[in-house]
């Protein structure tokens, strides 16, 4: 019997969570205030049957299907919020779980590190996939588990402040998040972050 690890529904998908996920995803790309579902299940191989029954069951775009190692990840959007949760709610009636079923978020680290130094953030510049961390900005990092909710930290993140989504990693044994601004604004996104994942 398959494993729910993550059941994460966005009610509208943030400008900077959006376009990042729109940077690196093979299927259809969401739109700016589309809601969005991502469920990631173990076995991995679960994901295709799961998601043969979403698009069926809505009218859902699938964004990305992705059969990791142990993991399958599967993210469906739409301007509809009824779509996007009829869509999810067949899958969960497949598995025969609840939302309730799936893994409470763990923080496994969090923090925030003040006026990055030039060196630093060079560093963290080179691996990037949204914007830039600039010297003498704070900068936020958080670790999850399991990954799928990274993206629910990011998109509370940016919503709660006015911060820059420097990267996220959501596939994998533990998702990543990187944002930075001013010291303030860091502070606010990391606080709403971390309360979307109930720490």
């Amino acid at each position: 019997m398959a494993t729910l690890r993550s059941f994460i529904f966005l009610d509208q998908l943030q400008p900077q969570t959006m376009c990042y996920l729109g940077s690196w995803i093979k299927g259809s790309l969401p739109r700016r205030n589309m809601a969005a579902q991502i469920i990631e299940v173990a076995p991995g191989l679960d994901i295709e049957a799961l998601t043969d029954i979403a698009l069926k069951a809505a009218d859902v775009q699938g964004g990305i299907l992705v059969v990791e190692r142990q993991f399958g990840y599967l993210e469906i959007h739409s301007r509809d919020i009824a779509a996007v949760k009829a869509a999810a709610a067949s899958v969960l009636a497949a598995m025969e779980k609840s939302p309730a079923d799936a893994m409470k978020p763990k923080v496994l680290a969090a923090k925030i590190i003040s006026r990055i130094d030039p060196g630093h953030a060079f560093l963290i510049n080179r691996n990037k996939g949204g914007s830039m961390v600039l010297s003498g900005e704070s900068l936020f990092v958080l670790e999850t588990e399991p990954a799928a909710h990274v993206i629910l930290a990011s998109n509370a993140a940016e919503k709660a402040a006015n911060i820059k989504l420097v990267d996220y990693r959501m596939i994998g044994a533990t998702g990543r998040l990187y944002l930075s601004g001013a010291e303030s604004d860091v502070k606010a996104a990391a606080l709403a972050a971390q309360q979307a994942l109930g720490a």
